[in-house]
């Protein structure tokens, strides 16, 4: 217990905690209306996750809570619940916390399996275009709320859309028949009479659902943004814009108060005491928040399925974002984290987050930083945090419920800014070609398409790019020449001429694996049939995989056959035990064919080949 908790630094944990609680909850209100759900679930995942990520993690001074990245795949999860069930986010809501308890229970499980140490492996590339991708869907999408136009509150857009309302809500009659046996062309009547209930709510209600959707995201902003324009709520506009300013105009006065807090307090604040006619925030709860039991009882295993794969997408990406920030407290700390103990508390987090309601988190840079300057410097920091954000809930819900939510977009807007990637953007010219290729592909996919499969596509195209280039790097190092081509070693050794046009040298840089195959088998049907040696240097061999022992063993087989004699000079462990491993050694070359050093090797060759050769 000693070891979890060490109140030696309690003043500072506790200070440190608080400072990165104030920091959180301007951001959590501001992902929570981002996401979908609302503040309260943005207040909800900071509190759940920061206090558990801490209590169970494996970075001492980790502040964890919603963070740009995670809120916009929520987003994704979140649009889709909602579009299922007709734009009703009460019924929707126990299957989008479904696919968050289950990120959550991934991460543990990623934890479990010390994968942790793996995650570093993802490209840069797709990381980077990633979070560019992340940053320009937050700006596009609050552009709206910033001009304060909202498609689904415009009646003559809405109206648009009440022709399909009334088919889709015909095609739901019609489903609902087929699953209650009943045949249409049979029973006409009944269908007519279930279409003539349909009220002018109903059809109200189906096409605000549907402006929604066709409105929502980066291609659907754009496709209203003549619209919204034209429609400018000056007094909205007035108040994000202000924002903006005042968040960043602050930081050049001081640091020492988040410039967010600020912002938020000040132009709430005049909103507010000024009685302007501004559209606030949903409302927030008060009280304890409450277990949603709607994720078990209303548990529905074929409307998860299809988010399957985007759980284990926001459960990799709140691993990455994490233990980047991890990397980033080390070395402010002078600490050494355990990541894999780090997806675990996460996951923990996430986990309990769901239950009750709130959006999942991450480890989260900039309030991590000010956590470790205000002096946190133990799990307790982060601990207070959470508990920092649940007093605020239970005291100033109400009052935070009549925050501006323009206010939220203009802090949204810093945010969409602070978050891209400038560094690899201004590095584009300079880049290699595919890696600025994969940048783009996937930052262009990620905005107008779909985040979850833009990073797959990513993963795919870098994995790709680099064997390519790892093969293309060890064909070019590769050669084939004989004895003649190092006369020095041949003259200090005393080879004879007549054996030096029979010895070949194969010289092979790099590992041989499956992307590198092709090319070796190729460039060892170039040995002359003349030759009668052939020593294979393997020392810059670092690696084979299956594939590469397979390309051997033909190879060898070839040779063999052609009555040439293999010798293996300075072969290194790994390729060593997997062509043991698969009998190449010794059914194919023999202990005593295996050198040290090319010098061995032609000693053993004057001994054993020279009165061979005619």
């Amino acid at each position: 217990m000693k070891k979890l908790f060490n109140f030696k630094h309690f003043k500072g944990d506790l200070f440190g905690g608080l400072t990165a609680g104030i920091v959180a909850l301007p951001l959590a209100l501001a992902f929570g209306v981002s996401s979908g759900l609302g503040p309260s679930a943005g207040l909800y995942g900071a509190i759940f996750v920061s206090f558990f990520a801490a209590l169970f993690g494996g970075t001492s001074t980790q502040i964890s809570g919603p963070t740009a990245p995670m809120t916009a795949v929520s987003m994704v999860v979140i649009a889709g619940f909602i579009a299922l069930n007709d734009g009703d986010i009460e019924k929707a809501l126990p299957g989008i916390l479904i696919i968050f308890l289950l990120a959550g229970l991934m991460q543990i499980g990623l934890g479990f399996l010390k994968l942790g140490t793996y995650i570093k492996y993802i490209p840069s590339p797709v990381v980077s275009g990633f979070m560019t991708a992340i940053g320009v869907i937050i700006l596009i999408t609050q552009i709206l709320p910033s001009v304060g136009y909202y498609p689904k509150d415009d009646e003559a857009y809405v109206s648009k859309f009440k022709p399909h309302a009334e088919e889709v809500i015909l095609e739901k009659i019609l489903i609902e028949e087929e699953g209650e046996g009943i045949l249409v062309l049979e029973n006409f009547e009944e269908t007519i009479n279930r279409a003539s209930k349909i009220t002018e709510e109903q059809i109200l209600r189906e096409s605000k659902t549907l402006a929604g959707k066709e409105s929502g995201g980066v291609l659907g902003t754009l496709k209203v943004l003549p619209r919204a324009l034209q429609n400018i709520n000056w007094l909205e506009l007035c108040l994000a814009f202000s924002t903006i300013v005042i968040i960043y105009g602050f930081k050049k006065i001081t640091t020492a108060i988040p410039s967010t807090l600020v912002a938020l307090i000040i132009v709430s604040g005049v909103a507010y005491m000024l009685g302007l006619g501004y559209m606030p925030i949903q409302e927030i709860p008060s009280g304890l928040p409450m277990v949603n039991f709607g994720i078990f009882s209303e548990f529905n295993l074929g409307s998860i399925t299809p988010y399957i794969f985007t759980a284990l997408t926001l459960a990799l990406l709140g691993a990455i974002d994490s233990l980047l920030t991890s990397v980033v407290a080390d070395n402010m700390t002078k600490t050494k984290h355990n990541p894999n103990k780090e997806l675990i508390g996460q996951g923990i987090g996430n986990s309990i987050a769901a239950l009750f309601g709130g959006i999942p988190g991450a480890g989260a840079t900039i309030r991590t930083v000010v956590n470790i300057k205000a002096g946190g410097k133990t799990r307790l920091s982060g601990m207070m945090a959470g508990i920092f954000l649940l007093v605020i809930l239970l005291l100033l819900g109400p009052i935070a419920s009549q925050i501006p939510a323009a206010v939220l977009a203009g802090i949204l807007v810093t945010v969409g800014i602070g978050v891209m990637d400038w560094k690899g953007l201004k590095a584009i010219p300079n880049l290699p070609r595919t890696e600025v290729l994969i940048m783009i592909v996937v930052l262009v996919l990620s905005s107008i398409w779909n985040l979850v499969y833009a990073v797959g596509i990513g993963l795919v195209l870098a994995s790709l790019t680099f064997m390519k280039e790892i093969s293309d790097l060890t064909l070019k190092g590769s050669n084939i020449s004989t004895l003649n081509n190092f006369k020095e070693l041949a003259d200090e050794m005393g080879v004879p001429e007549k054996l030096r046009e029979k010895v070949v040298v194969k010289e092979i840089s790099g590992p041989l694996f499956f992307g590198s195959t092709s090319d070796f088998q190729v460039m060892s049907k170039q040995i002359p049939n003349t030759a009668s040696v052939v020593i294979m240097k393997m020392g810059d061999v670092t690696y084979m995989d299956q594939s590469g022992v397979f390309a051997m063993e033909d190879v060898l087989i070839d040779l063999c056959a052609n009555s040439k004699k293999v010798l293996l000079v300075d072969l290194l462990e790994q390729p060593e035990y997997m062509m043991g491993k698969l009998g190449i050694i010794p059914d194919l070359i023999s202990k005593d064919q295996i050198f040290e050093t090319k010098k061995d090797c032609l000693t053993w060759i004057k001994n054993n080949i020279n009165n061979t050769i005619k």
